[in-house]
Formats: structure tokens, sequence, C-alpha cells
């Protein structure tokens, strides 16, 4: 087993074995699993977090690993849920996508590696980024909630320190 990786909030960054692996993606439904795991797209204002207005984080769907920040999402106009920051800069990862003759910065869940969406520099300040992300490629956990923990990482423990909860 190797080392764990944490991430400067405090998040085992480790990727999931394949036990771990196949045990997540057995709960995926079929369009999750075609957005996360075969980097789909779901339809545009089709998603269930594109209107949530509460307070609260956005994990990745599968890992349940903490990517966005309610007070950094913003109305786009674009049909998707958009962030002008993650959650901690390592918890995402951007990789060139060249795909449909285009080139653009696919975002990615750095633990798990699943598809989340795409990076564009045209959201509002102060990063003058928006991460356009799939709705089913996140759960919403409210202000309060406890987060899952499906790899059994300590992710409500690093998250209450992470936001000064106790």
């Amino acid at each position: 087993m190797s080392t764990p990786t944490f991430s400067p909030s405090g998040f085992d960054l480790s990727p999931p074995d394949a036990e771990e692996r196949k045990r997540l993606e057995a709960g995926l439904t079929r369009e999750e699993a075609e957005v996360l795991l075969h980097h789909g797209t779901e339809a545009p204002f089709c998603g269930g977090l594109l209107e949530q207005k509460d307070s609260g984080v956005y994990c990745c769907r599968l890992c349940a690993l903490p990517l966005f920040l309610h007070k950094t999402k913003f109305e786009s106009g674009t049909g998707w849920p958009s962030f002008w920051a993650p959650f901690d800069e390592a918890h995402v990862r951007a990789i060139r996508d060249v795909s449909y003759g285009m080139v653009r910065t696919e975002t990615r869940c750095a633990r798990c590696d699943s598809h989340q969406g795409h990076l564009f520099p045209d959201g509002p300040p102060p990063s003058r980024l928006r991460y356009c992300i799939n709705s089913v490629s996140l759960e919403f956990v409210p202000d309060g909630g406890h987060l899952r923990d499906p790899l059994q990482r300590g992710d409500d423990k690093a998250y209450a320190a992470a936001v000064g909860v106790a």
C-alpha cells in the first residue's frame, strides 16, 4: 500500500484501490457512470443541482471528496452548475482535452479521477474562472450535514477542520 497523499485542507487524496473502485462504481446510475467514468455530459438545464441555492459543499459523486463550496457557485447561464473556485485546488485536476475538435480543460476529481466537467477562463472575479460541472458528477451536502465517507478516510473530520467547525 502506498503512502497517503494529503491535500492542503487535510484530505487523503490516495486513489481508491481496485476493490474500493469496483464498490464505488457499483453504486452509480447509468447516467452517473456515463458522465463520471466515460467522460459524458448531461443535457444543459436538466441537472438536479443547477437551481441548488442552499449553503453547503458539493462533493464528488463517486468518492465524496469535497470539490466546491456553495459560496463559489454562480449563475453562468450555461445550463450547468458553475463555480469560480474549487474547495481546495488540490482536489480538482485539470487535464488538456482535445476531443470533438476543440481544445478545452477537463476537470477531474483528484482522488478518484472521475470526470466532473470543464474549466473555462470566462468566470467572474476574483478568479475569472468558470468550473462548468455536471450535476450528476456531484452530490450536495448542506451545512451541518455529514459528508459521505465511502473510503473510510475520515472525510467528515477533515471537512470540519477545513471549514472551522467542531
